[in-house]
């Protein structure tokens, strides 16, 4: 059964990232996840550079059938861009987040439940929601971890 830990209010600061912006389907995220993962990897491996966090997902809407996701790592200075890989960041500002332990196909009561509390403690969910994953699927789906941050106003 999937769990969630308590939401917590957090300020966030701006973070530089190196990442690959594009629509896909819901169906197609796995698939795209793994190659652009690899194709980062590579391209922060050839400038030399480490990622500062964990891998994320940006979703800059919510429509499963043309979702427009920003798949990347966090740096620690904005990088040159190359090919379909470009400079970016995740802007400073009020999050709401919650660490949630499951199937990635089980979440969204997760984001619902975060909506709510968000509206029932005064505040407004606004722009990008993320998601930064803490280990791979080589692990069984009841252990998969996942911090989902969302913007608020």
């Amino acid at each position: 059964m999937p769990r969630i830990s308590n939401f917590e209010l957090l300020k966030q600061i701006e973070q530089p990232t190196i990442a690959i912006r594009t629509r896909t389907t819901i169906q197609n995220i796995p698939m795209l996840i793994g190659q652009s993962y690899g194709k980062l990897g590579e391209y922060l491996k050839e400038l030399g550079e480490l990622i500062t966090d964990m891998p994320f997902i940006a979703y800059h809407n919510m429509d499963m059938q043309d979702l427009d996701v920003e798949i990347g790592f966090s740096v620690s200075k904005p990088l040159p861009g190359k090919d379909d890989m470009k400079p970016s960041t995740i802007p400073e500002g009020r999050v709401v987040t919650c660490m949630y332990l499951g199937r990635y196909s089980d979440m969204e009561p997760v984001y619902c439940d975060m909506v709510k509390w968000i509206e029932d403690n005064g505040y407004e969910p606004v722009g990008t929601s993320y998601e930064y994953y803490y280990n791979s699927p080589d692990f069984p789906e009841s252990q998969w971890l996942t911090k989902i941050v969302m913007a608020i106003k």
